[in-house]
């Protein structure tokens, strides 16, 4: 027993397929111990309802996080008409009911005003901070608080299916959008009021779920093949240009020191050994030289 106890220096991402009921912590714990990492994180929560896809960050990946953290996300939602919840989603306390008579003409027109770039306000229980404190912790204490719109975009909203006072969604959005609130807003909107009944996660930039694996499925493999199903930490980053360094180049870079280039200027490079290990990640200047921002440790 005392073996599985020991803590490895991982380093690498998996794309887990989150089951539903569990918190996206919850998910990361049981990955963490799982793959008997000694350092995780995941980046994108997705709440205890919602399923899909939650990549989880080993070792020296967690560096590269805010790479998925700040990428387009795409998802799958079940809205339900005609019942409006206090969290807007299925999880929460009925508070109004009204009957649905809403036409595929008026479901059409009404998600119009969903797509491209608009403003939309927050839930009330979320996450966000008011004063120090989550908005959750006043919703739940019976406090309402004002939240101001704040703009995303919606780079693409197709309707899957409408069936009597139930309808789905596929949503291509940008980062700090809630699915809860275009339920929300949309039934609101038709005049019934409407809730989240089911998300799924789709996909997390170019990652989707063909490469995502279930904590079931990953605990009944032998442990050599879990293993394989992580990527490599520089799959975070191959929208990155790619920059290789001789053996004195990256002894400097590893130290934290500019190294020259003679490339051109980049916000963000990706910067690999002469043996093509991963080094960090750098910034091209204008001044001929190459800054390390992020340095992979023992690289």
């Amino acid at each position: 027993m005392q073996e599985h106890r020991i803590k490895r220096s991982l380093n690498g991402v998996l794309m887990l397929d989150k089951a539903p009921g569990a918190s996206s912590n919850a998910a990361l714990q049981q990955a963490k111990r799982l793959f008997q990492a000694a350092k995780a994180g995941h980046a994108g929560t997705l709440d205890p309802l919602a399923t899909g896809l939650l990549p989880i960050l080993f070792g020296e990946a967690t560096k590269f996080s805010s790479d998925l953290l700040e990428t387009d996300k795409t998802y799958v939602a079940e809205i339900r008409l005609g019942v409006s919840t206090a969290t807007a989603d299925a999880e929460g306390e009925v508070i109004a009911t009204r009957a649905v008579n809403v036409t595929p003409g008026q479901l059409a027109a009404g998600l119009q005003n969903f797509r491209g770039d608009i403003l939309q306000t927050p839930p009330l229980y979320s996450a966000l901070k008011h004063a120090g404190k989550p908005l959750y912790a006043y919703a739940r204490a019976g406090i309402e608080i004002e939240r101001a719109p704040r703009p995303v975009t919606i780079h693409a909203l197709a309707l899957r299916w409408f069936e009597g006072d139930r309808l789905a969604l596929s949503v291509t959005c940008s980062k700090g959008t809630y699915i809860r609130s275009i339920a929300h807003d949309l039934g609101e909107m038709l005049g019934c009021g409407a809730h989240l009944a089911a998300l799924r996660r789709t996909a997390v930039g170019r990652f989707g779920l063909e490469c995502a694996h279930s904590l079931a499925k990953l605990e009944a493999m032998p442990a050599a093949e879990r293993d394989a199903c992580l990527l490599q930490v520089d799959a975070l980053l191959q929208d990155l240009p790619e920059v290789r360094l001789t053996p004195a180049q990256q002894a400097r870079f590893l130290q934290g020191q500019v190294v020259p280039w003679d490339g051109p200027v980049q916000a963000r490079v990706r910067v690999y050994g002469s043996g093509g290990t991963l080094l960090g990640v750098g910034e091209a200047g204008s001044d001929g030289t190459i800054s390390p921002k992020r340095v992979i440790v023992n690289a």
